[in-house]
């Protein structure tokens, strides 16, 4: 796993703040997940870069947040959107170059924003040289020791090792060129695209050499890492069959999975934290972990391994009062009992975005929505029902995640041509599958420029909705009650009355459709029914949506100060 920086120059900025036990920054944050290449496009190629990220820190300072969490930016061929990872230590020149991000982490760090970038272990790309070197090499040696490799079942080895089916769709295994007439030519896993080879995490070189990238980092700065698909890694002894349900979430579903949550990948992460223990200023890892339930997902938080885990049984519910208290309740029962703070998520870069997915529930992970999906959701609805949503999670006690353009009410592109189309689902699906393009369609800047600001060019990587035109952040800058606003307003008051740190009291007495709880001297309700909800006395705060009187309508949230 050796590198060629672009830049040999580090930056071993100075940790913002005291580390205070217990008072870590990342227990109450809100962190706003970049998509570096839907972003901003500084260079005017069409994809976004480190440098278009420098240029637009101040709107998110202005927004409020304490964090940002940028997807990979490393040497990748771009397979999937850079998740296939050439070159764990150097910049993708689609992005820029490592001088780029240290300017982008000093930028930050100088706004009191800290920064996580994402790790992507369970595989690498398959034009890292490691794996080149494995093709070179023949069966058993140290080379191949490092994937996944094995001989194939039937009776030449033309069968896989096992029916395994990749996230992405298809096979999990393909089979190489034999390298000499007693190699009858192996198979080798890629739980994704098979452009994404699995390491084996029981390989000592593996786990070292991502030591060796923490570290790489950890020296530049970063304030820690967002881990994809970390319970993923280690994979059931013997590699046994499994078929997953027909409507199964692609990331795990309610039943044991061979090559998820596997007990030995908690011993990786303690090895990662006790790195990370080294360094100054509260460093963080949070899990991409999907786990069937809530206590599950706890387990990759317990006070030696990650510091959070994206709370996936919170952000798939659906908009549905019993459901909502049900997963909030064992979130604050779950994640507390392991010395962890319960972390909230409504959208990302694999997920309808909420502002479509909240009005057209039963859509699994992954799956995508499009032209022909049956359902499409009222915009007004959807937006009504994000905006309400989002008002009800940054009220709760925890650190929360925003995804970029969620604060301008983005509804998912479901109308994208399908020869525009770039995510390996819907290749490998053969078109079966959206997949996750639509939740990836670059950012609305400005309203009258070509590409909406986002490339002075006019050049996007994918095409934006025309309809993006109103939902630009320069229109919403001159609007008071849009989402823009709405969200700095949630951001202000969510930190002026400490709510991250809080803890929530249930309120009775508002009828079955409505969530009504106490966290500190704010009363927050939400209303996630049809019938107007009398409100209590007290000074509103805020609300999602504006109303006259004292009722509150369906499909609103509103916080509450005591007089």
């Amino acid at each position: 796993m050796t590198s060629t920086p672009s830049s040999t120059a580090t930056s071993t900025l100075a940790p913002i703040g005291e580390s205070r036990p217990g008072a870590e920054w990342w227990r109450t944050a809100v962190i706003y997940q970049i998509y570096p290449r839907s972003f901003a496009d500084a260079s005017g190629d069409g994809i976004g870069d480190l440098p278009g990220i420098t240029a637009h820190l101040d709107d998110l300072a202005s927004l409020g947040v304490d964090a940002v969490w940028l997807s990979p930016f490393f040497t990748s061929p771009q397979k999937d959107a850079g998740y296939d990872v050439a070159d764990y230590r150097d910049v993708d020149p689609l992005f820029g170059t490592l001088g780029d991000f240290d300017d982008m982490l000093e930028a930050a760090h100088a706004r009191d924003i800290r920064v996580i970038i994402d790790l992507v272990p369970n595989h690498s790309s398959d034009k890292h040289v490691w794996f080149q070197q494995a093709l070179a090499a023949g069966p058993g040696s140290p080379e191949r020791g490092r994937y996944m490799f094995r001989d194939g079942t039937g009776e030449n080895g033309e069968l896989p090792p096992n029916n395994w089916e990749s996230v992405f769709g298809g096979p999990a295994w393909t089979r190489i060129e034999p390298t000499s007439a007693e190699d009858p030519g192996q198979w080798y896993l890629h739980l994704f695209d098979s452009s994404q080879p699995d390491f084996d995490w029981n390989n000592p070189e593996v786990r070292a050499a991502f030591e060796k990238t923490l570290r790489f980092w950890l020296d530049r700065g970063v304030d820690g890492f967002r881990v994809d698909v970390a319970h993923g890694l280690i994979k059931a002894d013997g590699l046994p069959d499994y078929t997953p349900p027909a409507e199964a979430d692609s990331m795990g579903g309610a039943e044991p999975v061979p090559y998820w949550g596997q007990d030995g990948v908690h011993q990786v992460w303690r090895e990662w934290h006790r790195v990370l223990d080294e360094y100054e200023g509260d460093r963080a890892l949070c899990a991409e972990a999907w786990l069937p339930t809530v206590d599950e997902t706890a387990k990759w938080v317990r006070s030696d391994e990650m510091h959070q885990a994206f709370n996936f049984p919170y952000a798939m519910s659906e908009w549905d009062a019993a459901q909502l208290r049900v997963v909030i309740s064992e979130s604050l029962r779950a994640f507390p009992a392991v010395g962890a703070p319960a972390t909230w998520v409504l959208s990302n870069h694999d997920v309808i975005r909420h502002a479509t997915r909240l009005a057209m529930p039963g859509h699994p992970q992954g799956h995508g929505v499009g032209p022909s999906t049956p359902g499409k959701p009222d915009p007004a609805v959807g937006l009504r029902r994000a905006r309400a949503a989002t008002a009800l999670m940054l009220a709760l006690p925890g650190s929360s995640y925003l995804y970029q353009g969620e604060e301008l009410g983005l509804p998912e592109a479901m109308e994208l041509p399908d020869d525009v189309r770039q995510d390996p689902t819907w290749f490998r699906t053969k078109g079966e599958r959206y997949g996750r393009d639509g939740c990836r369609v670059p950012l609305p800047w400005t309203a009258d420029q070509s590409a909406f600001g986002f490339s002075q060019t006019g050049e996007s990587w994918l095409p934006q909705p025309a309809e993006w035109t109103a939902l630009a952040r320069d229109v919403q800058e001159d609007q008071p009650d849009s989402t823009l606003w709405l969200y700095r307003t949630l951001l202000a008051t969510r930190r002026a009355h400490d709510l991250g740190a809080g803890s929530l009291e249930w309120l009775d007495g508002f009828g079955d459709d409505v969530i009504a709880f106490r966290n500190g001297d704010v009363t927050v309700i939400a209303n996630v029914g049809t019938t107007p909800v009398a409100l209590p006395k007290g000074t509103l705060l805020v609300e999602s949506d504006a109303f006259a009187g004292r009722e509150l309508p369906a499909d609103t949230t509103v916080w509450i100060a005591a007089d």
